[in-house]
């Protein structure tokens, strides 16, 4: 059935201050690392109370779009400040718990029997992975694709046809909160760190050692500034 229908919600203040700041942005030309007004200055101008400006921003710094340097303003993460809409905010961050319960469930058990079951073959597809994970954070990028590769991998080591099935069945929210996980301040060098833990483990054939990482490699995907995030709390 289509939710084109459902009831309509009325814009919230500080998603009109998010698209003002975008305008601003696109024709001041600004770029990653230039920096936005003081949020004393941004309320003056806009006519709008300060915590209106700090909960658009909180917005786009949830989104990895501009970053709160403590004591020295905020500034653009990228080129634009292109900023997905607040209700798929609100509904990625009502499914990604789920999603997160999920993939600990399954990604534990598969790093378990990549451990026992894991070929040559199966090791030089995680080591390439993660070596192209390695030269997207070299160059500036997140690591997106060489994550995306790494855990296929774990999962083809598996060799488990059912589970492999299971992980395909939620490519989509996977890759979800993949962006999500790697979008947090640091987090693609840590999670980079974390993925070299699990392919050690599968390497020695150490099916605990190599659930306990995937494990704590999980749980610290599920630390997302997006959970903490409440869209009508000021």
């Amino acid at each position: 059935m289509t939710d084109a229908l459902r009831p309509m919600t009325r814009q919230r203040l500080y998603e009109q201050v998010i698209e003002r700041l975008r305008q601003y942005a696109a024709e001041g030309g600004l770029r990653a690392g230039d920096r936005l007004p003081a949020e004393r200055e941004l309320a003056q101008r806009l006519g709008v109370s300060r915590a209106s400006v700090k909960q658009a921003l909180v917005v786009l710094e949830v989104q990895g779009l501009v970053e709160a340097r403590h004591g020295g303003g905020t500034y653009l993460v990228r080129d634009s400040l292109d900023a997905e809409p607040v209700e798929k905010m609100v509904e990625r961050r009502r499914r990604l718990p789920e999603v997160l319960e999920a993939r600990e469930a399954l990604e534990t058990k598969l790093a378990e029997l990549a451990a026992e079951r894991r070929t040559e073959d199966d090791l030089d597809a995680m080591r390439s992975a993660l070596a192209l994970m390695a030269e997207e954070i070299e160059r500036g990028g997140s690591g997106t694709e060489g994550d995306r590769l790494f855990h296929a991998a774990v999962t083809a080591a598996a060799h488990s046809g059912l589970l492999a099935e299971f992980m395909r069945s939620l490519t989509h929210q996977i890759a979800e909160s993949r962006t999500e996980s790697l979008r947090q301040p640091g987090r693609p060098a840590r999670s980079l760190a974390q993925h070299r833990a699990i392919l050690d483990a599968v390497a020695a054939r150490q099916p605990r050692q190599a659930a306990t990482a995937m494990r704590r490699h999980v749980r610290t995907v599920a630390k997302v500034r997006l959970l903490d995030w409440d869209p009508d709390t000021p």
